[in-house]
This record gives C-alpha cells, structure tokens and sequence, in this order.
C-alpha cells in the first residue's frame, strides 16, 4: 500500500512539473533613452500591456527609461550579447553595426513624415528588419520616424548657408556625421546626456531634434531658436537579443511579433499627436520657430548623397529601392 502511495505520489509529481514550468513568470528588459513621454516609450509600454494579456501574465517586459541602462550604442551592443534583452532606438546607432542602414543618414531622403512611414511599413521596411538576425538581433518593428530639425543657442538658421561652420551635436552614427559635414558644418558627437550643458555652455552651437523631443527633454531652457530644416526623418524601432527570442517557445515569440505590429501602430499615432501638441507647446513657451528656405537645403542633397554613396557603398541599393518607391 506504501508503494503504491508513493507511486502515485511520484506520478502526480512528474504531471505537475510542466504546469509549474509553464506558470513561470518571463521577464524580460526594455530600454530606451527619452522620457517616459516620449513615443519610445509608448510603444515599449502598450507591447508590455500587450505581451502580458496575450501571454496570460506568462511574459512581463520591465521597462528602463531615460537612459537608465545605457546610451543607445551600448543598449544595441547589450542585446547582440544577450545581457538585455529589448530595445527602442533610433536607427543611427544601428548604422554602427549594420551599414546598409547608413541610407537613413541621408538627408533629405524623404519629403515628409508620412512618405517615411510608409516606406518603414511596407516591404522595403521589412527587408531592412531582416538584415539584423545576422547581427544576432531581432527587429520587431519600425515605429514613427522623428523629423530631425535644428535648434541652436543664439544663430538662426535660415538658409543651408547658415549651417557653414556651424559646431552641432550630432547622433553617434557615422552616416550623420558625414551628412553634416557635407552641408558645410561642424558635427560634434557627443553622449546625448551632455547636450544640455553643451548648449548651455557655449561647447555647441546647435542640435538637432524632433519637436517633441526638444520639449520633452527641456532644451526650451537653453534654446529659443527651432528651425525646421526637417533635414531627416530617422526611423526609430523596436530590436530584441537574437539569443533571448530564439530561447523562447513558438508562442511565446508570436506573442512578441504581435504585440509589437500593435505597439507600432499606437507609436506611430502617439508620435503625430505629440509633433502637434509640441510644436503648439514650444509657441507658447515663446520659441521662436523658423521655416527656413527649404529649397537651398534640397539643392545641397545630390551632392551630398553622392558624397554619402562613395563613403557608404553598402546603402548604394538601399538607396535606389527608397527613392524608387517614393517617386
């Protein structure tokens, strides 16, 4: 009788240990670098809200705003060796690993927001996603692009003239350093958490930013001018450590595409949403608010594209396919 006892004890056991490994709690790390106003942010968490109700509390995202796991090129670098495990980015940091991504550098590459966005949700954005397993990351989805325009501490720029000799903090992504050079400036890469005392300092001149951003991190206080040179639209998107998603079960990993593709939609109208509150926001706040002469910025892009294309051959077909598509 004791024998059976523990026999049956012994099989109910065994039976209950997949349950209990299936109840386990996943957790997973999310970074980002901007406020927890930010559209980075809203994506991160309606995927966090999204992962645990299609996972029944199976999947917990912890989210880490502001930087507090890194700067963006050592959050990337984190998740290539699997020490983090998501991440929303801007893309120039990317271009440090996957070159072809330098064709986002390019200014004026674009005409306006939405041309960018749809380039990013359609089949040349998801070519783009597929080149980043190779790097041992996983690309969930491409978010709003930012429109980067320029804000300084005292000159006004009006003109592409005005950008000669210009010293501005650029993003730490070689195709924007070069962008900048060719249009006759000075870029300075720099940690983004030593922009403010840079600007308020004299060590730049300028930066440039989206709208939103520009408010959110409170460069109101050290700058009154903001022109919207609109000379970018950066893609922004949602990465993940190969070797974290690869761990997971087949469901797990479909929850996570998913939630992502809905997490993308509610960023990309949260992004358009908080451009206009901005720009309104900053009027208030007596920004002085330039639109400069748009025509001699575009007349400096083929030469500078051309300069871009001999630097970065890699971007060459990228490129191609882009301006294609948004003929």
């Amino acid at each position: 009788m004791k024998f059976k006892l523990a026999c049956s004890l012994a099989v109910s056991c065994l039976l209950a240990l997949p349950h209990a490994a299936g109840a386990q709690t996943i957790e997973l790390s999310a970074g980002h670098t901007l406020t927890t106003s930010s559209h980075y942010h809203a994506a991160a968490a309606k995927m966090a809200e999204l992962v645990a109700a299609k996972s029944n509390g199976q999947i917990k995202i912890n989210i880490f705003p502001g930087s507090q796991l890194g700067g963006e090129v050592k959050m990337i670098q984190s998740a290539r060796t699997g020490t983090q495990d998501i991440v929303v980015t801007g893309e120039a940091p990317v271009e440090n690993v996957v070159k072809d991504y330098t064709v986002f550098s390019f200014p004026y590459l674009f005409s306006n927001l939405d041309q960018a966005n749809s380039v990013l949700q359609g089949p040349i954005g998801k070519e783009m996603l597929d080149l980043l397993p190779k790097y041992n990351l996983v690309g969930l989805g491409f978010i709003s692009a930012l429109e980067r325009n320029i804000f300084t501490n005292g000159k006004v720029i009006k003109s592409a003239a005005d950008m000669k000799g210009l010293k501005i903090r650029v993003i730490q992504g070689p195709g924007y350093v070069k962008a900048y050079e060719a249009l006759g400036s000075q870029p300075t890469p720099m940690a983004y958490t030593e922009l403010y005392t840079a600007l308020q300092n004299g060590a730049v001149d300028a930066a440039e930013n989206s709208p939103d951003v520009f408010l959110q991190d409170r460069f109101v206080e050290v700058s009154k001018t903001y022109s919207m040179a609109k000379i970018m639209y950066m893609p922004a998107l949602i990465i993940m450590s190969k070797a974290k998603f690869d761990s997971l079960s087949p469901e797990h990993q479909a929850i996570l595409r998913e939630a992502a593709a809905e997490a993308v939609t509610f960023a990309i109208a949260h992004y358009k949403k908080d451009y206009a509150d901005s720009l309104a926001a900053m009027q208030s706040k007596n920004i002085q608010i330039i639109e400069p002469d748009l025509a001699s910025f575009h007349a400096t892009g083929a030469s500078v594209h051309e300069k871009l294309l001999a630097d970065f051959p890699q971007a060459k077909p990228w490129f191609e396919k882009i301006k294609a598509a948004t003929k």
